[in-house]
């Protein structure tokens, strides 16, 4: 059945909304398993009950017509359930529950199975047989496996279908994510793709069709005289069958029908390259649908050529590309360049379909004072170019067309920001202190020479994490040493004479260099951070030297290493570090040695603290890495974000350990993760005793404020009785409400 599985997923995949989907599971379904009846029950979100939406078998006036609510008949049950249920006569169940306007009392034999995403029960896939049967075990593992399948096909084809239905009306509808960033951004979409996927060209309308013909007409001539270079260049190396496939690109790209196909949806005012990608798709199913192998292999070629000419269409659009005021950028996975292309002034939010709250976007957010939905797994992005949105950073949602009572409520919410950062203006100029003056650094995080301003008028004491690889991240190259002592001279200058941290250079993971590919089946436990600089030392002595260069005369440098995970790592890259700086003084460059630090990121780091503290100048726990290898969560897979978690007990008791060793080999010892950032995680972690709270420029004064409303002592008792508690859950509560007794709601999240 693995074929048919393939088959039915992969049909289902190409449809274009929600009925075509479920009219392909019942009758692909019903041929598959030669049952008489399979029907497709999904949940109605406004009244949570259980509708038959689709039926081969069962009278079609039922369809729309039953109703279920969780636990009412057989239906009911396997939804309160969440497993299958199989019975060879259902109407001898309990929960059996007759409607005469299906016709089902002609079917005994029933299995139903759930369909679930993302913990929550879509819908319910049934098979019925007239004879009194119980199917088979693979039989009922087939529609388990299948219903697995299909349940995010299902959510999509549920989303498109409610996008379709808001772009005719402008009705209002909201998709769930990840909160990333904090704070309200009201704006406009802009779609960003991947330039050579035919799958995800956002759907855009074109205002002059004639201009976007010939924008069509230039980018299919120019796909045509670059397979015809390509292929010439090759033919040499080339066989007569390799050399016919060239030439069968250009038959298709000559094929007039194919171009007719793609005019007359222009014509439509489609813009050029979705209307190709539609065309192109089409074909692709075509082949992919065909019975004989050969024909099937041919889909690929098709992909390709459509992917060939989309990347022509792109690079014209690019000049043209004009951002809009209030730009929210929205993609299936931003990045940093990604970010980088829009006008700083101009962009004002965030959506991400993949990521989470930690993965590197989310942290750029953040620094940036960007609010930010990642995870938005069911959004339809490419459908909603331009529409208007408004992005809530607080509760990862997205608001497609706001209606006007959902905008006055959002734009009460910016208001209350502006006055809370206008109230906390005040503590800029004040020391970081508690009631009972408990002295604290608050230092931030940097990345962009936007974020400096910011910090300063902020009040920041220093820089605890100035991540050197988004400078990296924004080029089409490794930057040379001159052009890195230029842009690290700009950050130490501006914080000078306050301390800068400057982390070597942390690739791999979920940050990747497009000129510098890493891939890997597990980049996260793979060749990152340390690993890949001590590998590579004439990158690692290149920046170093770069950094020692931008810090003559200025006295404010610190190095940290990232993601040493033991003394051998520590030990190779100190002599690295000591070589640059004996070259520079043999060069005659007047730099003292600055003191060397690293992260604690792993759990070995961690259980090593106190021979690693006796080592280095400094340490600083990265608690966003801490938490997902010791919780062992992914922190961009959106699946598992629930369960990623900087109050989890062991990720506190981590935390106290590392600063504990530090302290007891007399080494200073911060933070520069999330937690840091956030006003009740800060009030912990002074409690445990960190020196350093480093964290973004927008979280600092809500941090100063929280800091400066308690005394050292009471942070001392919160402290304990959240260490004695076993859920993570348990320990939030507990210290968001310790913040509401003490007077300080206003800066948690607005409600």
């Amino acid at each position: 059945m693995l074929g048919s599985l393939r088959s039915i997923v992969q049909e289902v995949n190409s449809a274009r909304d929600l009925p075509a989907v479920l009219d392909i599971i019942v009758r692909r379904v019903r041929e598959v398993m030669h049952t008489r009846v399979c029907s497709v029950y999904l949940r109605d979100k406004q009244s949570g009950n259980y509708v038959l939406m689709a039926t081969r078998g069962l009278n079609q006036s039922a369809v729309g017509q039953v109703h279920l609510a969780p636990g009412e008949g057989l239906v009911g049950n396997v939804v309160t359930r969440e497993e299958p249920i199989n019975l060879e006569q259902a109407e001898a169940h309990p929960a059996y529950q007759y409607f005469p306007a299906t016709g089902e009392e002609r079917f005994s034999a029933f299995l139903g199975t759930p369909i679930i995403h993302h913990r929550n029960v879509l819908g319910v896939l049934v098979v019925q047989q007239a004879e009194k049967r119980r199917f088979d075990e693979g039989e009922e593992a087939f529609l388990v496996t299948l219903s697995a399948q299909l349940a995010g096909v299902i959510a999509h084809a549920e989303a498109t279908g409610v996008l379709v239905a808001i772009g005719q009306q402008r009705n209002e509808a909201k998709f769930g994510g990840i909160a990333a960033s904090p704070g309200v951004a009201i704006g406009r979409a802009h779609v960003i793709a991947p330039q050579a996927n035919l799958a995800t060209v956002p759907y855009s309308c074109c205002i002059d069709v004639d201009a976007e013909l010939e924008l069509f007409h230039q980018a299919l001539a120019s796909a045509r005289d670059e397979i015809r270079e390509v292929g010439e260049r090759l033919k040499d190396d080339l066989n007569r069958e390799e050399r016919a496939l060239f030439d069968a690109y250009i038959s298709m790209l000559d094929d007039n029908s194919l171009a007719v196909e793609v005019c007359d949806r222009i014509r439509q005012q489609i813009s050029a390259p979705r209307a190709w990608a539609e065309v192109m798709l089409e074909h692709v199913r075509r082949f992919e649908a065909m019975s004989d192998a050969y024909f099937r292999d041919r889909a690929a070629d098709v992909r390709d050529l459509g992917a060939r000419v989309l990347v022509h269409l792109r690079q014209q659009q690019q000049s043209q590309r004009d951002y809009p005021e209030n730009t929210v950028l929205i993609g299936e996975e931003l990045t940093a360049a990604m970010l980088a292309e829009v006008p700083r002034e101009k962009l004002i939010g965030l959506v991400s379909v993949k990521g989470s709250s930690n993965s590197h976007v989310a942290i750029i957010a953040r620094a940036m004072g960007l609010p930010a939905v990642m995870g938005v797994q069911d959004l339809p992005y490419e459908q909603i170019e331009g529409a208007d949105l408004v992005v809530d950073g607080y509760r990862g949602e997205l608001h497609v067309h706001p209606g006007r009572e959902l905008r006055r409520r959002f734009d009460a919410i910016v208001a209350e920001e502006r006055e809370l950062a206008r109230n906390l203006d005040h503590l800029a100029g004040l020391p970081g202190e508690t009631a009972d003056g408990h002295r604290v650094r608050l230092w931030v995080n940097t990345g962009l020479m936007a974020d400096v301003v910011r910090s300063l008028e902020r009040g920041a004491e220093g820089v605890g994490l100035y991540r050197t690889e988004v400078p990296f991240l924004l080029r089409d190259r490794f930057p040379s040493e001159e052009e890195q002592r230029e842009i690290y001279r700009e950050q130490l200058e501006a914080f000078a004479p306050r301390p800068v941290t400057m982390r070597t250079l942390d690739i791999g993971g979920d940050k990747a260099l497009a000129y510098f590919p890493i891939e890997e089946t597990n980049p996260f436990l793979g060749w990152r951070g340390i690993r890949v600089t001590l590998d590579h030392p004439e990158i690692f002595l290149g920046q170093v030297r770069a950094m020692m260069k931008a810090g003559k005369g200025l006295g404010n440098l610190r190095i940290m290493l990232p993601m040493i995970s033991g003394l051998g790592e520590l030990v190779a890259a100190r002599k690295l570090v000591e070589r640059a700086h004996g070259e520079l003084v043999d060069e005659g460059y007047d730099i003292s040695m600055p003191p060397l630090g690293i992260m604690i990121e792993v759990p070995s780091a961690v259980y090593q603290a106190r021979e690693l503290a006796e080592q280095v100048d400094f340490m600083s726990v990265g608690s966003n890495d801490l938490t997902q290898y010791l919780l062992a969560v992914d922190r961009n897979n959106s699946r598992v974000a629930n369960i990623y978690h900087a109050l989890h007990p062991a990720v506190l008791r981590a935390l106290q350990e590392v600063v504990s060793a530090g302290h007891a080999a007399n080494t200073k010892v911060g933070i520069c993760g999330e937690l840091a950032g956030d006003p009740g995680g800060a009030l912990l972690l002074v409690a445990m005793g960190y020196d350093v709270l480093s964290m973004n420029a927008t979280n600092l004064p809500r941090v100063k404020a929280a800091l400066r409303a308690v005394r050292k002592a009471d942070t001392d008792k919160l402290l304990q009785s959240v260490l004695a508690m076993h859920c993570a859950e348990e320990i939030e509560e507990t210290v968001q409400a310790y913040l509401k007794r003490i007077g300080i709601k206003a800066l948690l999240q607005p409600q």
